[in-house]
């Protein structure tokens, strides 16, 4: 695996989730000159629409739209992730290759197992890449202990924090237009699945508009973070345009 250092870093189970989740915050940050790239754990095998073929082919145009540095998939198998020895060694390895400072990942107590161990083995793996000793034979430099985010989907989850990603709203939907085989399409000949429904694609815009609402901008997505955030500045930090009727 290449080694390239990265800024942010998104890390999901299948080749369309981190588009649905993160993909107008990693927009953001290629426009102000970070490094940026995708994990995809699995190929998606196990899906109802699509070949594991078609899905890759998709993801790489959905790459070439977000500008990405870096898209990779670790092949780990779709609909029987789990927290493994092995699954933990080949994320570590992903990790030591690309030093993310920053790293999003799915949310922990999520429905879908998968989403569920990728979280799990997203933490654990970073911790482990900082460990001199762990893997050691394969000759990789440790890494520091990155930051980790895990996107919002549900009102129920308190955001840390939200990102405006109002300048990047049609470019993130045509990121996941990209994946093509998944989303609703009147010919498609494949069993329907929630996301394949007429108006999925309509609620994640709507969902952003709804975030954005919350710091008072068109569309935002938003994150939580286990650990506290260290603030340079809460002055800057806290006079920031923000919807005061929130």
């Amino acid at each position: 695996m290449e080694r390239i250092e990265l800024d942010a870093l998104a890390i999901f189970s299948h080749p369309d989730d981190a588009e649905l989740s993160v993909a107008g915050t990693l927009l953001k940050l290629k426009s102000l000159g970070y490094r940026t790239g995708i994990i995809d754990v699995t190929r998606g095998e196990m899906g109802t629409r699509g070949t594991p073929e078609t899905r890759a082919e998709e993801a790489r145009e959905a790459a070439r739209i977000l500008g990405l540095d870096v898209r990779v998939n670790l092949e780990l198998p779709d609909g029987h992730l789990h927290v493994t020895e092995e699954a933990r060694r080949t994320m570590v390895r992903a990790l030591r290759a690309y030093r993310p400072k920053v790293i999003f990942a799915p949310y922990w107590d999520d429905p879908h197992p998968d989403h569920a161990n990728t979280s799990r083995l997203v933490r654990e793996a970073a911790r482990l890449a900082t460990m001199r000793r762990y893997d050691e034979h394969h000759g990789q430099e440790t890494i520091r202990m990155p930051a980790i985010a895990h996107p919002v989907h549900s009102r129920r989850v308190i955001p840390s924090f939200i990102v405006d990603v109002s300048d990047f709203v049609e470019q993130k939907m045509q990121a996941i237009r990209a994946h093509a085989s998944q989303f609703y399409r009147p010919d498609a000949d494949e069993p329907p699945t929630r996301i394949s429904q007429k108006g999925f694609l309509d609620q994640i815009e709507w969902r952003m508009r709804y975030y954005g609402s919350l710091i008072g901008v068109a569309a935002g997505e938003a994150f939580y973070v286990h650990e506290a955030l260290n603030v340079e500045d809460p002055v800057a930090l806290l006079t920031r345009p923000m919807n005061i009727y929130s």
